[in-house]
């Protein structure tokens, strides 16, 4: 592994205490936040959080499919971090906490260009990143040990890439995996229905409804995303659908994978499917779908989506109506993706 960096514990773990950083912050931390987003093109210094940082923010959180709030708290101080990793920086191996980085995201890239699965592209060196790379290093020649070093780099760069998101193997594997089911409805299918807190009311109906349709319906539910990713992961469901009730807002809107010049396809079409109907359904202005890196979309490894709903208090009463509407979309989703 020689001329590829060490690996070492969390960089963002120093500041983790100091998060988040907002306008108005001074300090180191804020230092460090301006240098790195001045490398990654957002020009910003002076050491005080000030509207110029924030801009810089704003534009970073836009591009990397964040909420764009101008505050840097944990998700988007990890995913500043990880954006200034390029393939070949360090060593990538299966370790946890897992390596997360642009240079995974583009080891995936390659490794799926070449026909070898690794997964959806999400920057996260897992157990479907090391089969693919150990596939590599078979068809290569090398010591099959899982480890992107020097070696394994170097054949991996003389290799030609072919251009062009249709030759991910990715995408394809999506629509291959929401196949196997036998028949092209619910039944038999596991969904699991999220939320962070504060409607229990809504997941429960909206679990009444798929049971109704003959799916294994699971609630998950815990205020930390990354928790409820995992809990679906390790259910081995067929999708997640996430619940948010926003207070601020009258709009839904409804938001699907999208990250590292990558989308998953089969949200992106569920998105589609529910939005077309949710809105109008429960007297909510139509706030469109959006891809985007949210850890929830981001850190599950089934197709998945988050749903924004304002107006908390009439969406409350009209639960009846927001369950039969995603058991619907759900069902045409099943039917459909593989078409």
């Amino acid at each position: 592994m020689t001329g590829m960096r060490a690996p070492s514990s969390p960089p963002w773990g120093q500041y983790e205490e100091r998060l988040p950083l907002a306008s108005g912050d001074e300090g180191d931390a804020v230092v460090d936040l301006q240098q790195r987003l001045t490398k990654l093109g957002y020009p910003c210094g002076g050491g005080a959080f000030d509207g110029e940082t924030e801009l810089a923010v704003r534009s970073f959180q836009r591009l990397r499919g964040l909420r764009e709030n101008g505050i840097v708290d944990l998700p988007a101080w990890s995913v500043i971090v990880e954006a200034g990793y390029q393939l070949g920086d360090r060593a990538l191996y299966r370790r946890r906490p897992m390596f997360r980085g642009d240079d995974v995201a583009e080891l995936q890239r390659r490794l799926s260009q070449l026909g070898f699965d690794p997964g959806r592209i999400d920057g996260i060196f897992g157990d479907e990143t090391v089969v693919a790379l150990m596939d590599f290093q078979r068809n290569a020649g090398l010591t099959m040990d899982g480890v992107l070093g020097r070696r394994t780099l170097v054949d991996l760069h003389r290799l030609t890439i072919r251009k062009g998101a249709a030759d991910l193997v990715s995408p394809l594997r999506e629509r291959l995996l929401l196949a196997t089911g036998t028949t092209k409805t619910l039944a038999g299918r596991r969904i699991a229905v999220g939320d962070g807190g504060g409607f229990a009311s809504g997941v429960a109906s909206v679990c009444r409804a798929l049971e109704h349709g003959g799916a294994t319906a699971i609630a998950v539910q815990h205020p930390d995303a990354s928790h409820r990713a995992a809990e679906a992961n390790a259910s081995e469901v067929d999708c997640l659908i996430d619940l948010q009730l926003i207070a601020d807002r009258s709009d839904c809107t409804v938001a699907y994978y999208r990250g590292f010049r990558y989308e998953s396809m089969a949200s992106k079409h569920l998105a589609e499917l529910v939005q077309a109907n949710l809105a109008s359904s429960l007297g909510l202005d139509d706030g469109g779908t959006a891809g985007m890196a949210l850890p929830i979309l981001r850190e599950t490894r089934m197709p998945a989506i988050e749903i924004q709903l304002g107006s908390p208090i009439v969406v409350v009463r009209r639960t009846a109506d927001l369950a039969r509407v995603l058991a619907l979309s759900l069902g045409t989703w099943v039917a459909t993706s593989w078409d």
